[in-house]
């Protein structure tokens, strides 16, 4: 076990400098620079001159070749420093700080709603295959995997923030929260919760639509195997077969789905959280693109591609617990 970790280890290390040596580059090949991008912004008609422009480049880092830009960030991460943003001059790790929270509220719970009911409608899909509700459901499930998260969120905002327009089904369109810091406890986590809607279902149905068809097709290759009709010829119930029996070895590939979901719960939907001005790292993540803000990108690039390997390995262990057949040597 300790030989696996630790080779994995290793081989997480390098593909992490493998990522991010090559969205470094991309990042610095992008055309423009931080500074072009803030005098655009605020005065289009506005230019520096080459020694003043050379002088602030040197200050941000940015006036050596991309590949020792590299080498001089890799040693700050190293040393446990992510940096400082340029346009908003505050430590990469600081906001970081203050944009995770917000992500993990929307897409934590669409994490637990898409299990939640995942579950029950792929046991549900099974038992009732090829029946009528089923083929309803199934095709339900198809057309919301099929329909994009940002036409579904813009036909959202409509239906809800116009169409029902001061009403009691209205709902907020954009932003976290309409109350002040200094508001009661309670009202604020009601007025989050009220604004948070719209992106949890966004972010939820197609996930869950996936997952869903995922564990009916995985129940239905399980139940062809002699090991259940070996317990159907003992006399086990329907019921006792499908959830002792089927789905207990439909956790192996499942494993794998809930330790890839890592990644995503903190890195949440770059479009969803743009579209709903949600403040979390999808959103900081589109604003330091846009920005050329290289420490905030690759400092964001670095934490997802961390936690989408801590998944993996997290999937991995779970293998061995789910599976006893699985050895990790």
């Amino acid at each position: 076990m300790a030989n696996y970790l630790l080779r994995r280890i290793l081989l997480g290390v390098v593909t992490l400098s493998v990522i991010t040596f090559i969205v470094y580059g991309l990042a610095r090949s992008m055309p423009g620079n931080p500074l072009t991008v803030q005098l655009g912004e605020s005065d289009p008609s506005r230019k520096l001159n080459p020694e003043d422009q050379r002088r602030m480049l040197e200050i941000y880092g940015l006036d050596k070749p991309w590949p020792v830009g590299y080498a001089q960030w890799i040693s700050k991460v190293v040393r446990g420093d992510l940096g400082r943003s340029i346009t908003r001059k505050q430590p990469v790790t600081q906001l970081i700080g203050e944009r995770i929270g917000p992500t993990i509220i929307i897409s934590g719970t669409a994490l637990l709603l898409t299990w939640f009911l995942a579950i029950p409608l792929g046991l549900y899909a099974s038992v009732r295959g090829g029946r009528i509700d089923e083929r309803f459901t199934g095709l339900v499930l198809y057309a919301l995997y099929s329909f994009p998260t940002f036409v579904a969120a813009l036909f959202l905002q409509i239906i809800f923030a116009v169409w029902l327009r001061d009403t009691r089904w209205e709902l907020p369109l954009f932003g976290m929260s309409d109350l002040s810091s200094d508001a009661p406890l309670l009202l604020r986590i009601k007025d989050i919760a009220w604004h948070a809607i719209l992106p949890v279902v966004c972010q939820t149905y197609v996930v869950l639509a996936y997952n869903s068809r995922f564990i009916k097709s995985n129940l239905e290759e399980v139940i062809r195997q002699d090991y259940i009709r070996t317990a159907r010829a003992k006399g086990a119930g329907p019921y006792r077969i499908l959830i002792v029996h089927a789905f207990r070895n439909t956790l192996i590939p499942l494993v794998t789905l809930l330790g890839l979901s890592l990644p995503a719960l903190v890195g949440g939907s770059v479009i969803i959280e743009q579209i709903f001005t949600w403040p979390g790292m999808g959103r900081l993540f589109f604003e330091s693109i846009r920005e050329r803000d290289y420490p905030t990108i690759m400092g964001l690039t670095f934490m997802f591609s961390l936690l989408t390997l801590l998944g993996q390995l997290l999937a991995d262990v779970l293998y061995g617990l789910v599976d006893p057949r699985v050895r990790m040597e």
